[in-house]
C-alpha cells in the first residue's frame, strides 16, 4: 500500500460539484491499494499515520500528534499511486491492485483510523472527484509498505 500523508488546515472533496466529505485540521490521506496487498500492510499504516507526530506544539516543533490536536481524516482512495512511467509517455496502472479488492482494503483501513477514535470523511471509491486541499505547512509524507 502507498499513503501519501498531507497535514491539512482544512480540505473537501466534491463529486459532481457536490461535497461527500470535509475536514479541518488533520490529515489528506491519498490512499494506493497494490496487488499482493493485505489487511496487515493497512494496520500498520494506520498506527503509523495515528502516532505520527508532524503537528507543532507550542515552541513550534512538529512533535503532536492527530489526536493531541483534535485532528480529522479525509481519506482518498487513489490508483494513481501506482503509475509506472518508465516507458512512453502515457502511465501503466498494472501494478494498482483489483478494484473490488482494493475498495474493500481502502474500507478496512478507513475502519482502521475510526477503531482509533478518528473521524474519518471519505470520497467515493472510484469516482472522479475533485479535491481541495490547504496543505498546512507544507507537510507532505510519503508512505510505501513495500519500503518498511
Amino acid at each position: 500500500m502507498k499513503v501519501v500523508v498531507q497535514r491539512v488546515s482544512e480540505a473537501s472533496v466534491s463529486i459532481d460539484g457536490q461535497v461527500v466529505g470535509e475536514i479541518k485540521r488533520g490529515f489528506v490521506l491519498l490512499v494506493g491499494v497494490g496487488h499482493g496487498d493485505t489487511e496487515q500492510e493497512a494496520d500498520y499504516l494506520a498506527r503509523k499515520i495515528g502516532k505520527m507526530r508532524v503537528f507543532n506544539d507550542e515552541a513550534g516543533k512538529m512533535n503532536l500528534a492527530l489526536d493531541q490536536v483534535g485532528g480529522e481524516i479525509l481519506s482518498i482512495s487513489q490508483f494513481t499511486l501506482y503509475a509506472n512511467t518508465k516507458k512512453g509517455n502515457r502511465p501503466s496502472f498494472v501494478d494498482a491492485g483489483e478494484p473490488q479488492k482494493s475498495e474493500a482494503l481502502y474500507d478496512y483501513f478507513n475502519a482502521q483510523l475510526e477503531n482509533q477514535g478518528y473521524r474519518v470523511a471519505t470520497g467515493q471509491f472510484g469516482a472522479d472527484m475533485q479535491v481541495a486541499i490547504i496543505n498546512d505547512g507544507p507537510v507532505t509524507i510519503v508512505m510505501d509498505t513495500d519500503q518498511q
